[in-house]
């Protein structure tokens, strides 16, 4: 085996746990995935560090976490990555689609960068033409995007859900999964290889082409979220108001319900699924152009994504919250060339910038010590791994969570803890006697011990944190 596999880490945008068939999931279409997840090892309680995009990506790609990176919430400015050691130390780094750097095209430790972003762009004044745009354009096409789905007659009742009316091709998964597939096919190899895809989906708008959704709403079986009256009286005020707000607001053309039908969220979940199932065969076509250009004789390929999405769940919609099914994501990684044993899961407490340092070590560099992230590489290759006794998250207030300054998250294995900022309200969930995170205990007497406990938990992290990265701090002014 060479010394340096390449490194092909594939990242979707969005994409919850459950929502791949061989993950337990058996109503999804997801071929490929299953395939790797067949081959590859499987971190079944991997869990992000924010639940937004930017801030849960400046946090993979530098292996802080955000309250270091001082990126908490979405359009906040980072470029600088642990790629940059990559291209130093010989690999051809590629990314193409999201990564989600502000600014959009700062190279970030990349030789050559293919950017596609949001799906529908329509924020703060964020406005550039990326490759997806251009290429409407030379087709002489319009995107599909917020401005003009305003202007259907049922765009309130559509949650979002739409239908992609333009050549499928051009559908940003499409595009991008063909993009990074025309790329292996026509550059001249070059080994050793750190290729990132960035899939701008499921993210909403929840748009694949019908082809793709039209099994799914067929089905009668698919285990659609219907909470409780009493869950939604029960949630913190913060969340009240992030289900009201996302009624008020279209973000990523979604306009929610309080009260959504059934065949409304039955079309939620079958155009979502519709989208995981176009990008599981990008995937496929992907893969497939990486054995057959010999990529893929001593490779690592890492499949992941930045966060989850409630879909309903917990009367909510998107992400913004840290529910198991926005913090946990689906994380494998494959060795082809026998590094370590596939076919197998680890089922530990991890978190997914801990992909960072083990990418490094696999690439024969050594992390730096700072490093908040820790590698798995001993827990694919069966050695002295020790899982986190807890995992963290934290998030600003942002444009549809105004109704906190910032939520931190704590979990074990047996409880999770939200804590909202300058509020007595709160979380927490005991989640071997309620794995739906259903019953809210924080104000119930009998837990108030478990309640100090974990946030006693948070202040001493926060306290090693800071103390253990001052350096990385001051270095950043």
């Amino acid at each position: 085996m060479a010394d340096r596999p390449n490194i092909i880490l594939i990242m979707t945008d969005q994409q919850r746990y459950d929502s791949i068939a061989a993950l337990g999931f058996p109503y999804a279409t997801t071929p490929n995935l299953d395939a790797l997840v067949e081959k590859g090892v499987t971190f079944t309680d991997c869990h992000i560090t924010a639940p937004s995009c930017v801030p849960s990506r400046a946090s993979l790609f530098t292996g802080y976490y955000p309250h270091t990176t001082g990126v908490l919430s979405n359009s906040q400015s980072w470029q600088h990555t642990w790629v940059e050691s990559l291209r130093d130390a010989g690999y051809r780094c590629v990314n193409v689609g999201k990564m989600h750097t502000m600014p959009y095209n700062s190279d970030s430790g990349f030789h050559e960068r293919y950017v596609v972003e949001n799906k529908d762009r329509y924020l703060e004044g964020r406005w550039y033409f990326d490759e997806w745009d251009k290429a409407l354009a030379a087709n002489g096409l319009v995107k599909q995007q917020r401005e003009l789905y305003r202007k259907r007659d049922d765009y309130k009742e559509r949650l979002g859900a739409f239908d992609w009316e333009l050549p499928e091709e051009l559908h940003s998964d499409a595009f991008v999964g063909n993009m990074a597939k025309w790329w292996v096919n026509t550059y001249p190899q070059t080994e050793p290889l750190f290729l990132q895809v960035g899939f701008p989906g499921p993210h909403p708008p929840y748009d694949p082409p019908a082809r793709y959704s039209e099994p799914y709403l067929k089905r009668d079986d698919l285990p659609l979220p219907k909470p409780s009256k009493q869950e939604l009286e029960e949630l913190p005020s913060a969340l009240k108001e992030k289900r009201a707000h996302d009624v008020e607001v279209d973000h990523d053309s979604v306009v929610w319900s309080l009260d959504p039908a059934p065949e409304q969220t039955q079309r939620l979940w079958s155009h979502y699924l519709g989208n995981v199932t176009l990008i599981d065969e990008k995937i496929g076509e992907l893969l497939g152009a990486l054995k057959e250009r010999g990529y893929l004789e001593d490779a690592i390929v890492i499949f992941t994504s930045d966060h989850g999405e409630c879909l309903g769940d917990h009367g909510l919609i998107q992400k913004w919250s840290m529910y198991d099914v926005v913090t946990r994501v689906p994380t494998i990684i494959w060795s082809t060339s026998g590094r370590f044993e596939g076919g197998r899961e680890v089922n530990g407490l991890c978190q997914l910038f801990d992909l960072g340092p083990t990418i490094l070590e696999y690439a024969g560099i050594k992390p730096p010590a700072a490093f908040e992230a820790r590698s798995l590489k001993p827990a694919l290759e069966g050695g002295d791994w020790t899982p986190r006794a807890h995992v963290f998250c934290e998030q600003a207030g942002d444009v549809t969570l105004t109704g906190t300054e910032f939520i931190t998250g704590v979990r074990n294995d047996k409880w999770n803890l939200v804590h909202f900022k300058g509020s007595e309200e709160g979380q927490l969930f005991d989640l071997k006697n309620d794995p739906k995170e259903v019953h809210n205990l924080w104000n119930d007497p009998a837990y108030l011990d478990k309640r100090r406990e974990l946030l006693d938990v948070l202040r001493d992290w926060l306290i090693e944190s800071n103390f253990r990265t001052r350096d990385v701090m001051v270095g950043a002014r």
